[in-house]
């Protein structure tokens, strides 16, 4: 069982990362590497496996990849489609799209290379498949993480539940998107104190922007109030423009109440996880917790998040993709 010993410090170093913060990136990069060294991990040891069990190893390491990826390319072109005939043909709308398309190139490249005997495409082949294998990685890390994450529940009583901004129609309207993060404050809020806690301040955080007639906070107030919410429970905070100040003026207003204080933060699914990376930073004390989003936005929502978080971390991912690269162009004019 020596093969499987990486794997189980991995896991544990997983374990550790995530019960000291759970919203800390390393620990999808940790999750992602203690799959990778368990796949290793049964390749190694197909040879004394039962004769049965073999192909399905064979499969679930290398088959189910393969056709899902395949299935992956499928369903983000489907999802572009849906996308720019739903919400129009802008960049952000068009993400899934390409990603689907870029899929497809990527093997296509990959099958030239193995049909044509040219050592520049075999060059591009290697560098592309190179840096891909490794964005394609760091991208699975961070969805599967996001969904573990997106699991948390919310447990025991908290003093703020703090609900982000998200723009606003009409200058004065709260939209669907934001509606939904609303309902899931006021769902966190009712049930403590179905339960018998005591009432959390809705917080609601947003500024005016250039086209809006009210501060988005002021529109989400008054949202909850028409809608049972006692308004000595709800709070404002409307100097905030993106969600780095949501968290770090969020923070002045409980700080002030409780420096004790413990919350919780809503945003919607695709963006939680994001959302609670930035928590942690301003030094919030609490969880992020996401509410529900049209099925069909959220693939490129979830892939606008990816590259927010890819380039928060440029340094460290630019460096290693041009590792990548230039040790694949150097692999295929040696070869």
């Amino acid at each position: 069982m020596a093969a499987f010993a990486l794997t189980a410090v991995l896991f544990a170093a997983f374990c550790l990362s995530a019960r000291n913060d759970r919203r800390r990136f390393r620990n999808a990069v940790l999750l992602g590497l203690t799959l990778i060294s368990f796949s290793g991990a049964l390749l190694v040891q197909a040879d004394r496996l039962p004769g049965w069990a073999v192909p399905f190893v064979l499969l679930v390491v290398f088959g189910l990849p393969a056709l899902g990826v395949l299935a992956i390319g499928v369903f983000l072109v489907a999802n572009g489609v849906t996308m720019v005939r739903r919400e129009g043909a802008y960049l952000p709308n068009l993400l899934s799209l390409l990603a689907g398309l870029g899929i497809f190139a990527v093997i296509a490249l990959v099958v030239a290379a193995g049909t044509f005997d040219s050592t520049a495409v075999t060059g591009v082949a290697a560098t592309v498949t190179a840096v891909v294998t490794y964005v394609s990685f760091i991208f699975l890390c961070f969805l599967g993480y996001a969904f573990l994450y997106g699991r948390i529940k919310v447990r025991g009583d908290v003093d703020h539940v703090v609900m982000l901004g998200s723009g606003l129609v009409g200058g004065d309207q709260v939209p669907p998107l934001l509606a939904s993060r609303l309902r899931k404050g006021q769902q966190i809020y009712a049930a403590q104190v179905a339960r018998g806690g005591r009432p959390p301040v809705l917080l609601t955080s947003g500024g005016k922007g250039t086209d809006e007639k009210v501060a988005e906070a002021r529109a989400m107030a008054d949202w909850l109030i028409a809608r049972g919410v006692p308004a000595e429970h709800v709070r404002v905070e409307d100097r905030s423009t993106t969600t780095e100040e949501n968290m770090l003026f969020s923070k002045e207003i409980m700080r002030a109440d409780d420096p004790g204080y413990r919350c919780v933060v809503v945003t919607n699914n695709f963006h939680a996880f994001r959302a609670a990376m930035m928590a942690r930073k301003a030094g919030v004390n609490g969880q992020v917790v996401g509410s529900p989003t049209a099925k069909y936005f959220w693939p490129s929502a979830t892939l606008r998040e990816f590259v927010a978080v890819f380039w928060e971390h440029r340094t460290v991912n630019l460096g290693i993709c041009g590792l990548l690269a230039a040790l694949g162009v150097a692999a295929a004019f040696v070869g």
